[in-house]
């Protein structure tokens, strides 16, 4: 698995029934089945050509009937499980996938995500759909930044500086937070300093250099 993947992995709790939702080459299902952190797997993906790669992988647990497969949108044609992964979407398609399985009372105990953008909407959405943050912090994988984010049914309250960063980085940083808030912060300064802007972006802009400031 890539490194990424890895870090991901380290976080997952066992469980009895593991879905990967949107599972790409399977490779997450692989590990948790290997490493005995659950009995069973379903691997799901909205392409049926990417879904192929990860029963190819898969092929002997799928044998056995330790792996299930489903060409599906999020959780729509999922089997029960108590733990879900959904990783390397954005925000906002991770709040629609989690919305859906709500109405549809699909959610499992626990979900983790990693979102690839717009983090604080999946954070809000989470919430709101009955989960509590158990745990919130960037990583690093090579040169980029990740959020992820494990998840357990019952209530959370988060503030507006959670929402924006994540309960884990604001409460206590690592220095990867704090070195991705740094680029981003060297960033901003030098867009304010070599760009002709609105007023209203500057405004913007200065008003999230005060809030990055803090942890710089």
């Amino acid at each position: 698995m890539t490194d990424r993947l890895n870090k991901i992995f380290a976080v997952l709790p066992t469980c009895e029934v593991f879905a990967d939702i949107g599972c790409d080459h399977g490779y997450m299902a692989k590990a948790m089945l290997d490493g005995g952190k659950c009995k069973k797997a379903i691997i799901s993906d909205v392409s049926a050509k990417c879904l192929l790669k990860a029963q190819t992988l898969l092929a002997r647990y799928i044998k056995d009937g330790k792996v299930e497969s489903a060409v599906s949108d999020g959780f729509d044609g999922v089997g029960k499980c108590d733990l879900a992964l959904i990783a390397g979407m954005g925000g906002e398609e991770i709040c629609s996938i989690i919305e859906r399985a709500k109405i549809e009372n699909k959610l499992p105990q626990s979900l983790v995500i990693q979102p690839m953008k717009n983090c604080d909407k999946a954070r809000i959405c989470a919430v709101k759909a009955g989960y509590a943050i158990k745990y919130d912090r960037v990583f690093k994988s090579g040169a980029k930044f990740y959020n992820l984010i494990v998840l357990v049914t019952g209530k959370d309250n988060l503030t507006d500086e959670e929402i924006e960063f994540g309960r884990d980085n604001v409460n206590n940083p690592s220095v990867e937070f704090k070195e991705m808030v740094g680029d981003t912060y060297a960033k901003l300064c030098a867009l304010l300093e070599s760009s002709e802007l609105s007023k209203t972006v500057r405004v913007e802009i200065e008003e999230k250099i005060k809030k990055l400031k803090k942890y710089v």
